[in-house]
């Protein structure tokens, strides 16, 4: 067993093990203990219920983001680099206390660079190592698709928190017709089952479900998701409730038939039989999307 030969030596033993221990706790959780890209999204937590994110969900590329706008945590993303389109958003509904805001979209830096800003922001020419990580504004210009929230604007309250929601990160491609049409009509339907029914808090998580094969992009970067999905729980009621949205008119009717004249029907179901849906189309097992499914 080796000695130190002095005092000085001994703290230099000391620090090298520290910095050694420290690098070690890097790797194993992927980042900077302080960055706001982690997979558990530990810094935000309190964007889900019970303070717990959505279990058996993973997968390689996937990126947990705390999103931040103005120093404040406004909700969460976990963001699919390979897709370069969000997997699901959550944040807690609240109704807006003004108008949807004129904003330029905004990227994550610290997709590109964990060195980088922890704040979103808007870059007029991003460089291509944030092309490399994430999409960028070109990517749906006169792709024939919309921008498409995830955490949407109308369900913010403060003009700051809708702004925040302007984050390519929390967007997939939508037709316009889904967009502006049934799936609107849902997110109008969610404040108002807020309003009269959750009345205190309502937990939202919404997603996007790809395609089971062949390449769905636009620009030949960005995957267009197959359905949309949501899922809300109302802690004050214990219940929970989600929907499917249809994003092709050509998909099959085994998820959500075709029943509205313009084809991009939303269907709503129970909480089990959208994780239900994810599990089979993510090819994933043990899906939870709310911790005791919404009961205490």
């Amino acid at each position: 067993m080796s000695t130190c030969l002095n005092t000085l030596s001994c703290y230099h033993v000391v620090d090298i093990c520290m910095y050694l221990h420290s690098l070690l706790l890097l790797s194993w959780f992927g980042g900077p203990v302080n960055g706001e890209i982690s997979a558990n999204l530990e810094k935000c937590l309190k964007f889900f219920y019970e303070n717990t994110i959505p279990q058996g969900i993973s997968g390689k590329g996937y990126e947990g983001i705390c999103q931040i706008y103005k120093n404040k945590y406004r909700f969460a993303t976990m963001y699919d680099r390979t897709r370069r389109i969000p997997l699901y958003s959550a944040y807690i509904l609240s109704s807006p206390d003004g108008p949807r805001p004129e904003t330029p979209w905004k990227i994550e830096p610290q997709l590109a660079s964990l060195k980088a800003n922890k704040e979103m922001e808007y870059r007029k020419n991003p460089d291509q190592n944030v092309k490399n990580s994430q999409a960028v504004d070109e990517d749906y210009t006169n792709s024939g698709y919309t921008r498409g929230h995830l955490a949407p604007s109308g369900h913010q309250k403060t003009e700051e928190d809708r702004i925040a929601t302007f984050t390519l990160t929390n967007i997939v491609p939508q037709m316009e017709k889904s967009n502006s049409g049934p799936w609107n009509v849902l997110e109008n339907q969610m404040l108002t089952s807020f309003k009269e029914f959750c009345k205190e808090t309502m937990y939202v998580i919404t997603g996007a479900i790809p395609y089971e094969s062949g390449e769905h992009v636009i620009s030949k970067r960005v995957h267009v998701p197959e359905y949309m999905w949501t899922a809300y729980c109302c802690p004050t009621q214990q219940k929970a409730s989600a929907a499917v949205g249809r994003n092709d008119l050509n998909s099959k009717e085994d998820i959500v038939e075709k029943k509205n004249k313009n084809g991009y029907d939303v269907k709503e179901m129970s909480l089990e039989d959208l994780e239900k849906i994810l599990q089979k189309r993510l090819n994933m097992s043990g899906i939870s999307l709310f911790k005791n499914k919404c009961k205490k």
